[in-house]
C-alpha cells in the first residue's frame, strides 16, 4: 500500500489529471435523462430503414396537435355561455322607484291649483312596482360581445339560485323591448298618472341577467379537460411498421406516440442504474477519444492539467446548456448556442483541437437531440463553419463576422433538410429561422468568455496577443525610448521568430508578444549592451570579467521583474526566462581564459541559469535572438557567412543541450534554418550605388 501512494505521489500531476476528466465524465452522465430512449429516426413519406418494430409494451395513440386543436375548437363552439340573474337588482330598483315617486309627487302637490287632481301615491307605487316585478321576472339581459364562446344560435345557461337552466336569448328582454312592453302597459292607465309613472320606470330599467365569465371559463375549462388526448391503442406485441414500409401519417403517430411513451415510462431501481452505465460508458468513450487525440497529436496540451480542465469545463457547461432547453418546451433544442463551444477553443488551442472537441461534444448530445442526425450534421456544418472563420483572431470584428457565417450556415442547412421533408418550397415553415437568429445572437457571449477564461485560467487568445506585442504598450515604449538599439533587436527577432514558428507548425503571434518582451530587462542598463552604445566609450572597461558576466545576466531577472510590475501574462515571461537557457557567455568567458590562463574559472559565473525553452515558441526565440545578434557582426553578409553563422549558432546550442526539452524535431530544425538564412539575406541584401 505504501508503494502504491509513493507512485500517487510522484504521479500526481497525471492523478489530478484523470479526476478532472472522470468529474466531468460523471457531471454530463449524471445530466442525462434516465428514461428509456427512442433510438430511432424517421422521416414522414420516407420508408423504415430499421427492422420490423413490435410494440414492446401496450401504449395509446397520441393525437396531433392538429385534432387536439379542432376538438377544442368544437367544444368552444358548442359550449354554451353562463348568465345569471341579479336579484338583488329587483329590490334596489323598487327601491329606486319609490323614492324617485315619492320626490315628484311632492313637486307636483307644490305646484298643482286647485282644479288638478292630487297624485295618489300609493296607487301609484304600487302599479310601478308590480310592472318592474313583471318585466324583471322575464329578465332584461345584456348579451356578452367579447366572449370567445361562441352563442350565435342563442342558446345560453341562465344561473339562478344555483339552478342552471338552457335558455335562448330571445326568451328574455331587453332595454329597448323592455321600455316597448312598459309603454304598452301603461296605456290602461290615466294620462296623468302614465306622464308620472313613465319616465320613472325607464330611470328604473337596467340589466338583470348578466354574462358571468368565472362560470363560463370554469365550465369550459371543465369541457377542456374531458378531451382524450389519445385515439386507440397499440396492444404489446403489435407491429407497428414493418421495414421497408413507408412512414404515413399514422404509423408516424404511432412511432411517435412510443417515443413519448418511452420517455415518459418509469424505470426501476436495477434499470435506471444500467441507464446509468450504459451512458458512463459512452461518454467515456467519447471524452477517451478526445484525451487520446491530446495525448498523440497535442502531447504539450495534454500535460497542461489547466488546458485540459478548461475543456473539460466546456464540454459540461456546452451540455448542460442543451439539457436544460431540451426540457424547456417553449424553446427548440437549436437555441442551445453549441457553436461557442468550438469559438473559445480556438481562442486558446489550435484549429484541429477546436474542430475535434466539437465533434466529441455532439456525439454526446446526438443520442439525446430529437432526429439526431439532422441535429449533428447541422451543427457539424456551423461549428466548422465557426472555426473556419476565425482562423486568425487578430481583429475582433472577426467575432461578428463570424456569428454572421453561422447563422447563414445555419439557414442553408436547415432550408435543405426541410426542402427534403416537405419536397416542396412553400411548405418550409420560415419561423424556425428565428432559433438560429437567437443562436447565432447567444453566440456573441463567446467574446467575454474569453475575456473570463483569460483571466481565470491565464491563457491569451490571439486578440489579446496582438494588444500585447503593440509597440505603444508602455513596457515597449519604455525600452524604445531608453535602449533604443535593443528595441529594433527584439522587433528584428520578432519579424525572424513569427517566419520559423508559422513554418514549423506553432503560434506565430505568442512567439511575436514573446519577442517583442524578451529583452525589456537591458531598459534600466542600456549602455551595458553594444547594440546601445553610441559612443566609444563602454562601461565593460571599468569591470571586471566576472563582473561584466553578472550585469549581462541580470537582464534575465531584471525582466522578469519589470513584466511581472507590469502584468505581463505568465506565458509571456517565460519567454525572458528560456531566451538564453543555460547557455555560456562565451566573449567574457574566453577573454577570461585569454587573460588569466593559469586559474580555473567557475563556470556558473558565465552561465545563464535557465531553465531551458520548453516549447516551439520559447525554442524559435532562442535561435532567433542568438543568430540576429551574431548577424550584427558579419563583416560581409554573403550567403555564404550567413549559411555558416545560422548553422554554426545552432549546431552549437544543440550540442551544448539547449534543445533537450523543446517538441522540436530535426526536420523542424532544418525548416527553421532555411527561413533564418532567407530572411538574413533579405536584411542585409546589397544595395546599388546612387550617383551624387
Amino acid at each position: 500500500m505504501r508503494r502504491i501512494f509513493t507512485r500517487l505521489s510522484n504521479r500526481h500531476e497525471n492523478v489530478f489529471k484523470y479526476v478532472i476528466i472522470l468529474i466531468a465524465v460523471l457531471s454530463i452522465v449524471i445530466a442525462l435523462p434516465k428514461e428509456t430512449s427512442f433510438n430511432y429516426d424517421f422521416q414522414a413519406g420516407k420508408p423504415w430503414g430499421y427492422d420490423n418494430l413490435i410494440a414492446p409494451f401496450s401504449f395509446p395513440i397520441a393525437k396531433t396537435e392538429t385534432e387536439l386543436t379542432e376538438e377544442k375548437a368544437a367544444v368552444l363552439k358548442n359550449a354554451h355561455p353562463f348568465y345569471r340573474f341579479d336579484d338583488q337588482l329587483v329590490e334596489q330598483k323598487k327601491a329606486q322607484l319609490e323614492e324617485e315617486l315619492s320626490q315628484a309627487a311632492k313637486e307636483v302637490t307644490a305646484s298643482a291649483t286647485k282644479k288638478v287632481k292630487p297624485v295618489n301615491l300609493d296607487q301609484q307605487i304600487k302599479i310601478g312596482k308590480q310592472l318592474l316585478q313583471q318585466i324583471y321576472r322575464q329578465g332584461v339581459i345584456l348579451p356578452a360581445t367579447n366572449q370567445e364562446i361562441d352563442h350565435r344560435e342563442g342558446l345560453i345557461t341562465v344561473l339562478q339560485n344555483n339552478v342552471a337552466e338552457d335558455h335562448y336569448t330571445r326568451e328574455f328582454q331587453t332595454v329597448r323591448t323592455a321600455l316597448e312592453e312598459i309603454s304598452q302597459l301603461l296605456d290602461s292607465i290615466p294620462e296623468a298618472d302614465r306622464s308620472l309613472l313613465g319616465p320613472i320606470l325607464e330611470n328604473c330599467l337596467a340589466h338583470n341577467v348578466v354574462y358571468d365569465d368565472i362560470a363560463t371559463r370554469n365550465w369550459t375549462r371543465q369541457l377542456m379537460d374531458q378531451i382524450s388526448l389519445n385515439r386507440g391503442l397499440v396492444q404489446q406485441g403489435e407491429v407497428i411498421i414493418l421495414k421497408g414500409e413507408v412512414v404515413d401519417e399514422s404509423k408516424r403517430q404511432k412511432l411517435e406516440s412510443l417515443r413519448l411513451e418511452m420517455k415518459n415510462q418509469e424505470l426501476s431501481g436495477s434499470s435506471r442504474w444500467m441507464m446509468f452505465f450504459g451512458h458512463f460508458i459512452l461518454v467515456s468513450l467519447a471524452i477517451g477519444i478526445l484525451i487520446t487525440f491530446l495525448f498523440l497529436f497535442r502531447r504539450e496540451m495534454y500535460d497542461d492539467n489547466s488546458r485540459v480542465t478548461l475543456l473539460m469545463m466546456l464540454i459540461v457547461a456546452i451540455v448542460w446548456m442543451f439539457l436544460w432547453i431540451l426540457k424547456l418546451e417553449q424553446f427548440d433544442i437549436y437555441l442551445a448556442p453549441v457553436c461557442i463551444l468550438p469559438i473559445v477553443v480556438r481562442a486558446f488551442y489550435d484549429t484541429r483541437t477546436a474542430l475535434f472537441t466539437h465533434i466529441v461534444t455532439l456525439l454526446i448530445l446526438g443520442f439525446e437531440a430529437p432526429n439526431g442526425f439532422e441535429y449533428m450534421f447541422i451543427q457539424t456544418i456551423a461549428g466548422m463553419v465557426a472555426i473556419f472563420t476565425i482562423v486568425s483572431m487578430s481583429r475582433r470584428v472577426q467575432f461578428f463576422i463570424s456569428v454572421f457565417m453561422i447563422f447563414l450556415s445555419y439557414s442553408v442547412a436547415f432550408t435543405g433538410i426541410a426542402i427534403l421533408h416537405e419536397a416542396n418550397f412553400r411548405e418550409i415553415d420560415w419561423l424556425n429561422l428565428r432559433w438560429f437568429l437567437g443562436n447565432s445572437v447567444i453566440t456573441l457571449f463567446a467574446f467575454p468568455l474569453i475575456f473570463i477564461v483569460e483571466k481565470s485560467f491565464g491563457f491569451l487568445s490571439d486578440v489579446s496577443l496582438m494588444e500585447l506585442a503593440d509597440s505603444n504598450s508602455p513596457v515597449l515604449r519604455e525600452l524604445a525610448m531608453k535602449a533604443p538599439g535593443t528595441f529594433q533587436h527584439s522587433m528584428q527577432v520578432a519579424n525572424l521568430a513569427e517566419a520559423a514558428v508559422f513554418k514549423i507548425g506553432g503560434n506565430p503571434l505568442l512567439v511575436r508578444a514573446g519577442a517583442m518582451y524578451h529583452d525589456i530587462g537591458k531598459a534600466d542598463m542600456a549602455n551595458y549592451f553594444i547594440e546601445n552604445q553610441n559612443n566609444h566609450f563602454n562601461p565593460h572597461d571599468e569591470l571586471s570579467f566576472e563582473e561584466s558576466a553578472r550585469v549581462i545576466k541580470s537582464h534575465v531577472i531584471k525582466g522578469v521583474e519589470k513584466a511581472r510590475k507590469a502584468k505581463v501574462p505568465d506565458i509571456i515571461i517565460d519567454f525572458i526566462r528560456t531566451h538564453h537557457g543555460t547557455s555560456r557567455l562565451q566573449y567574457f568567458y574566453q577573454s577570461y581564459l585569454k587573460n588569466f590562463p593559469e586559474k580555473v574559472p567557475d563556470e556558473e559565473l558565465f552561465r545563464y541559469p535557465g531553465p531551458l525553452p520548453y516549447s516551439k515558441e520559447t525554442t524559435v526565440l532562442m535561435m532567433a535572438d542568438s543568430v540576429e545578434a551574431a548577424s550584427r557582426s558579419l563583416k560581409s553578409a554573403d550567403p555564404e557567412s550567413i549559411d555558416k553563422l545560422v548553422d554554426g549558432i545552432i549546431d552549437h546550442q544543440m550540442e551544448t543541450g539547449q534543445y533537450d526539452n523543446a517538441p522540436v524535431t530535426l526536420r523542424d530544425i532544418r525548416d527553421i534554418r532555411k527561413i533564418f538564412k532567407k530572411m538574413l539575406m533579405s536584411m542585409y541584401h546589397a544595395r546599388i550605388d546612387y550617383p551624387e
